[in-house]
């Protein structure tokens, strides 16, 4: 990934109702915190299927979020199209299986956009597991990995766009 400050994120799972719209809305939320009205980033989700375009989150995504003072009850399902990949400076999946789809779509100049968001975020190689199937539990603990990952990558791009302190140009980021 090159030094370019990162002014966009899209935040891609399956069917875009459980994992990515608590992913855009928790990093929207956690960068706000850090960063005022945060407008200087664009934050958006989409699936890798067309099976739910149009549908509201889970319900049980909204409850999680909403427990946690975060509304994404506006957010609606759409799947990835070919402009994002020229739209979004990082693209980010959920597991391993939405970024092998990510990466197959991408156009070939557009792939070194697509990281794993656990891996990108935290270094940690890990599937934001799919709490669809599950109860309010997996919920609870899908919210938390993304909280994390989501302070993590804050601090992480926050840092890439801070000049050092010492006040001398530096060429390690």
């Amino acid at each position: 990934m090159s030094a370019k400050p990162i002014k966009s994120i899209l935040f891609v799972c399956l069917g875009n109702i459980c994992r990515s719209p608590l992913a855009e809305g928790v990093f929207q939320a956690v960068w706000a915190e850090r960063r005022g009205l945060a407008r200087d980033m664009l934050l958006d989700s989409a699936a890798t299927s067309g099976w739910e375009v149009g549908s509201a989150p889970d319900p049980r995504a909204m409850a999680i979020a909403a427990h946690h003072g975060i509304d994404i009850s506006g957010q609606r399902a759409r799947k990835i199209m070919p402009q994002d990949f020229h739209c979004f400076d990082l693209i980010l999946g959920m597991d391993h299986s939405n970024v092998a789809d990510l990466r197959a779509l991408a156009p070939a100049a557009m792939r070194d956009r697509v990281h794993l968001f656990l891996e990108f975020a935290q270094g940690k190689a890990r599937n934001v597991p799919d709490p669809y199937y599950d109860g309010q539990e997996a919920f609870a603990e899908v919210y938390r990995m993304i909280r994390e990952a989501s302070e993590a990558l804050a601090t992480r791009l926050a840092a890439r766009a801070s000049p050092p302190d010492n006040g001398q140009a530096s060429s390690t980021m």
